[in-house]
């Protein structure tokens, strides 16, 4: 199976030659770039000799003039200012790697930087040489370390300044402005560094670090008012962002509900702007600073795939429809252009969409939708309306319940004949999310548990659908170069009635990008004696992928999928099947774009050979 997908989000005018998707502009032709006054080209030659092959990759990494060769500066002046830059990222990166005696001479046109005229002239006859000599000298380790003031208190040890480890400036620096932090979470808003010294002994190669604070008085918040606001109104914002008055001050506390703000979609920013000095009172004022962004959008997409044909999908949307982030959305797709010739035989879905948050409380929030469809899939036909009212309230910034009512009407065609259901139900589900990034998570989890007790109208059949996932998420090596992810996920049907008796989309099926990749959607499944498949009342799934940085915007992600469906309550795991494959992550400050290529490693007569599957963010 091939799948390629395309979206043009918040359409707007395009660059006449290149083409931008998510701030990253393709096709880019050198005769779109700014124009350089007075190039001039350069070589480089970079010399380190440390022993260190670690220390020798941070050391290239660090300049630009390598990075950027082949590309001219600005004047012979901006060579040298070019020059002089690299030396003190390279100064830097030694400092970073403990190597506080090294040195580096930098040499342009056979001169030193130090002895150039101020406005130098170099020779034309060819690329400018620029030479620089890395001598990086002995590793230093940290000697005695002072916390100060009302850092005092505070244990080296908790930010890892132990006599003895490695001294390199950037942990001396997090540790100085995590001092700060950890005082401002005791609720004192004023805190602030008084002191960071950092004395290298040479002789002993050695660090002495002194760190010292002023904690400040404690104070709660005071004071919030909000300013940038324009159609929003400011009184929604102030509740919704739930920095009240009286509350103890804390910086995640505010962190969090600068977030949610920017999470409502209605702000192109958001900034909690503490002031400098207490009140009176001595609470601490907040000012709210918003930018409202565009609320009414639409956007266009397609997918083109060698099993369903061609599809095309629409939408239109407002942000803000009252004056309180209210969100409305009314979308529509067709499917299976080119696959059929039948008007009739195309997938159709429409639908609208309405959200408000704050809804009764700040942390609740009110949907309400209505959708229609129709589908074939590789086990079943079907025809559905489903409305739907929910109510979600966050518990905590990781907690959140929900709960509501369904109506769905089914006309399905399936391994059972054709049927019609029409069925209530009341979905609860319970989220727990502790991941560091909703869209490429490095470290967390997120566990979810849902039940929907149903009843189908027609057949008098009561039922409740029990499902639960879990993903984890552990970062290996240096900024988290290696990140395995896991993901375990199962569900269960229980009710009086046969298994025809429950909606063909109540059943469980495995198989495509969210579950088994390398399988057909909702391939894997129970089949009845005539080979078809009936879907079943559990199943269970396990993924796990490796996701490895290859540069810093270019990963691999080697991959298996297990899964097994069956028509008993619990799953037997009498046939299990599973996908491989491997994937390419491209990243964007959108999350990584994704590509995977899975095969199944048991495939059905007739089945699936491959699968390939696009989208944004990581698979789970």
């Amino acid at each position: 199976m091939l799948t390629v997908a395309a979206s043009l989000l918040a359409l707007s005018p395009m660059p006449a030659v290149a083409f931008e998707i998510f701030g990253i502009k393709l096709f880019e032709s050198k005769d779109e770039r700014l124009e350089v006054i007075n190039p001039v080209d350069y070589s480089i030659d970079l010399d380190i000799d440390s022993g260190d092959a670690a220390l020798d990759d941070d050391l290239r990494r660090s300049s630009l003039l390598l990075q950027n060769e082949g590309e001219p500066v600005s004047g012979d002046l901006g060579l040298v200012i070019r020059a002089r830059d690299d030396r003190d990222r390279l100064v830097a990166t030694l400092y970073e790697n403990s190597r506080y005696g090294g040195v580096v001479t930098v040499r342009v046109d056979g001169t030193r930087l130090e002895e150039l005229p101020p406005n130098p002239t170099f020779r034309k006859e060819g690329p400018v040489p620029v030479t620089i000599s890395v001598d990086p000298g002995p590793s230093f380790v940290l000697g005695k370390v002072t916390l100060g003031g009302d850092a005092a208190r505070l244990d080296p040890s908790d930010y890892d300044l132990e006599p003895g480890n490695a001294a390199g400036s950037d942990k001396i620096l997090a540790a100085a402005e995590r001092v700060v932090i950890d005082l401002k979470a005791q609720g004192r808003p004023l805190a602030r560094l008084t002191a960071r010294d950092v004395i290298a002994d040479h002789e002993r190669r050695t660090v002495d670090v002194t760190i010292a604070a002023d904690g400040g008085p404690k104070a709660p918040i005071g004071d919030v008012s909000v300013s940038g606001t324009k159609s929003v109104e400011a009184d929604f914002v102030a509740r919704y962002s739930r920095v009240r008055p009286g509350q103890p001050y804390s910086p995640e506390q505010l962190d969090a509900a600068a977030k949610r703000l920017r999470e409502l979609g209605v702000f192109s920013s958001v900034t909690m702007k503490e002031a400098d000095t207490l009140a009176a009172d001595g609470s601490l004022p907040i000012e709210i600073e918003v930018s409202e962004g565009k609320h009414r959008y639409f956007g266009l997409g397609a997918t083109v795939s060698s099993i369903d044909g061609f599809g095309l999908q629409g939408y239109w949307g407002h942000r803000n429809l009252f004056g309180q982030a209210e969100q409305l959305r009314i979308e529509g797709s067709i499917g299976r252009l080119g696959d059929t010739q039948e008007l009739g035989n195309l997938d159709y879905a429409t639908g609208i969409s309405f959200t408000k948050p704050g809804a009764f409380f700040p942390a609740a929030t009110l949907s309400a939708s209505i959708l229609g469809a129709t589908r074939e899939t590789t086990s079943y036909a079907i025809n559905t309306v489903t409305a739907q009212t929910s109510l979600a309230y966050e518990m905590t910034d990781r907690d959140t319940i929900s709960g509501g009512v369904a109506v769905e009407w089914a006309n399905v065609d399936d391994a059972f004949g054709e049927n019609e259901y029409l069925t209530v139900y009341t979905p609860f589900e319970y989220v727990r999310d502790a991941r560091d990034d909703t869209l490429n998570p490095t470290e967390g989890y997120r566990a979810s548990f849902a039940a929907s007790p149903s009843y189908e109208t027609f057949g008098s059949t009561p039922f409740i659908s029990l499902q639960g996932s879990v993903t984890g998420y552990l970062g290996l090596g240096e900024e988290d170069r290696i990140v395995l992810a896991g993901k375990i996920a199962g569900g269960s049907v229980f009710g009086s009635g046969s298994l025809s008796d429950i909606p063909t989309n109540r059943r469980f099926f495995a198989g495509g990008g969210g579950s088994v990749r390398g399988y057909a959607f909702e391939e894997i499944s129970p089949y009845n004696a005539d080979d078809d498949p009936t879907g079943g009342r559990s199943f269970a799934t396990a993924s796990f992928e490796a996701r490895i940085k290859i540069t810093e915007t270019i990963g691999v992600v080697p991959f298996i999928d297990v899964g097994t469906v069956s028509a008993s309550n619990f799953p037997d795991f009498s046939d299990i099947r599973a996908g491989a494959g491997i994937g390419l992550r491209y990243a964007t400050p959108f999350g990584p774009i994704r590509l995977d290529v899975a095969m199944p490693l048991d495939r059905y007569d007739g089945g699936s050979d491959y699968g390939i599957y696009a989208g944004i963010g990581q698979s789970f």
